[in-house]
Order: structure tokens, then C-alpha cells, then sequence
């Protein structure tokens, strides 16, 4: 499975931008897919996930103004971030592993910058 990040950008802090993450392969609609972002000098931190069959997980810092979606027809997960914050600051990444194993993540792809300006 190859991933592929897009949508990133500059936006003024309460703006809103839409993630997409298009893989390939056949098998993409098995897998979960959880979106992580990376800010300079923090650790790595996983910001939503969504498994093959749909559920989908946000934790607190973003609950509320991130929501992830998939399209299995088109190989593609998206993750809509409204209300944006500068500290959202960060460059997004998006990753592919087995719905069954929550930590697990076995593809990755290139990230997308996203910067929200105050």
C-alpha cells in the first residue's frame, strides 16, 4: 500500500482545511488509517484514526474540530480540521495498518504542512 497526503496549507487560525490521504492497492478498505502530525521538537502525536469498518477515534486536543472520513471507493481517507488553532501547526502525515492491532501502523506516507496563522 502506497499512501499519498495532500491538502495542507497556510490558513488564519479559525479557518478550516480538508486532509486527503489516497492510497493504493486493493486491500486499502481493510485497513485503518490513522492521520499523526509532527510539529518541531514534539513528539509525533496521533490525531485521528478511522478503521475499515468506520468507527473513528479523535482524542481531546482536536475532538470537536477534526473529523475523519474515508472513501473506499476511491481509495481515500480525508480529515476535515475546522476551527483551526496555531497550534495545529504541523506537518500531517497519514498511515495504514490492521484495524485489529490499534498501535500498528505498517504504511506510511508523506507528509503535508499545515500552518495556521494567529
Amino acid at each position: 500500500v502506497q499512501l499519498q497526503a495532500s491538502g495542507g496549507g497556510l490558513v488564519q487560525a479559525g479557518g478550516s482545511l480538508r486532509l486527503s490521504c489516497a492510497a493504493s492497492g486493493r486491500t486499502f478498505s481493510s485497513y485503518a488509517v490513522g492521520w499523526f502530525r509532527q510539529a518541531p521538537g514534539k513528539e509525533r502525536e496521533l490525531v485521528a484514526r478511522i478503521s475499515s469498518g468506520g468507527s473513528t477515534y479523535n482524542p481531546d486536543s482536536v475532538k470537536g474540530r477534526f473529523t475523519n472520513s474515508r472513501d473506499n471507493a476511491k481509495n481515500t481517507v480525508y480529515l476535515q480540521m475546522n476551527s483551526l488553532k496555531p497550534e495545529d501547526t504541523a506537518v500531517y502525515y497519514c498511515a495504514a495498518g490492521p484495524s485489529t492491532s490499534w498501535g500498528r501502523y505498517d504504511y506510511w506516507g508523506l507528509g503535508t504542512q499545515v500552518t495556521v496563522s494567529s
